[in-house]
């Protein structure tokens, strides 16, 4: 690794935990109430030594198979790392994705809950779920219906899953602090304490209204290749 990269690494590290500090403080909130999660989707494992070696810990990745390719070395060489899965999850990959994942933040239909039900009850790892909400009614998002949430939630208590908190991601190119706030309604009328919500253009906002995770890649990583 170059020196180079290892400084633009901790440099970008550093902007955005300041953000997020700073947007926590005018919330009246500690600056260790909000995750930050580095996205790695679509970067080399090349690409995330920077920031681990600058002291990041907490990534999410879109896809397990992606996953599996990547983590299981970087976990050998740095200790702590916790693996978030923010993509679209398969039912046929959930029993791959309890065994790597920390915490899987994109249940959104029966179908899923039920597989992960039967997954978690053959392991012994028991990764925080969070359940994904289409908040803007978009059909082209995953996500369950805002109307069909409080079926979704039951239905995963009673198959074990430890439900903790929320995700969403608000359409784009519109305001996104009233999904946000929308978001952090649902999860307190439904006793959830965590929020995943807030990506690279909207963290600051996202922590101000309350969420625990922000997803956040381009600020960290730069552009990154299709994928």
């Amino acid at each position: 690794m170059r020196q180079t990269e290892a400084s633009d690494a901790a440099t970008r590290l550093a902007a955005v935990r300041e953000t997020l500090a700073r947007a926590a403080a005018l919330a009246g909130r500690p600056a260790d109430a909000v995750t930050l999660i580095a996205i790695s989707k679509t970067i080399p494992a090349d690409g995330i030594v920077p920031l681990l070696e600058a002291g990041q810990r907490a990534f999410g990745e879109n896809r397990v198979q992606e996953a599996q390719v990547k983590w299981p070395a970087l976990r050998d060489r740095y200790a702590g790392v916790v693996l978030h899965l923010v993509g679209q999850l398969q039912s046929n990959k959930v029993a791959d994705a309890v065994a790597l994942f920390d915490a899987i933040h994109s249940i959104d239909r029966s179908s899923l809950v039920q597989a992960l039900g039967k997954a978690l009850a053959a392991s012994n790892r028991r990764p925080d779920c969070f359940l994904q909400v289409n908040i803007g009614d978009e059909p082209q998002k995953g996500g369950c219906a805002i109307a069909a949430l409080p079926a979704l939630l039951s239905e995963a208590r009673a198959a074990g899953l430890p439900v903790v908190g929320l995700m969403a991601v608000p359409p784009a190119d519109t305001e996104a602090a009233p999904y946000f706030a929308l978001l952090a309604k649902l999860a307190k009328d439904h006793g959830l304490a965590q929020l995943s919500m807030g990506m690279s253009g909207d963290y600051e906002t996202a922590a101000m209204l309350g969420a625990t995770h922000v997803r956040v890649g381009t600020a960290l990583f730069g552009g990154r290749q299709p994928a």
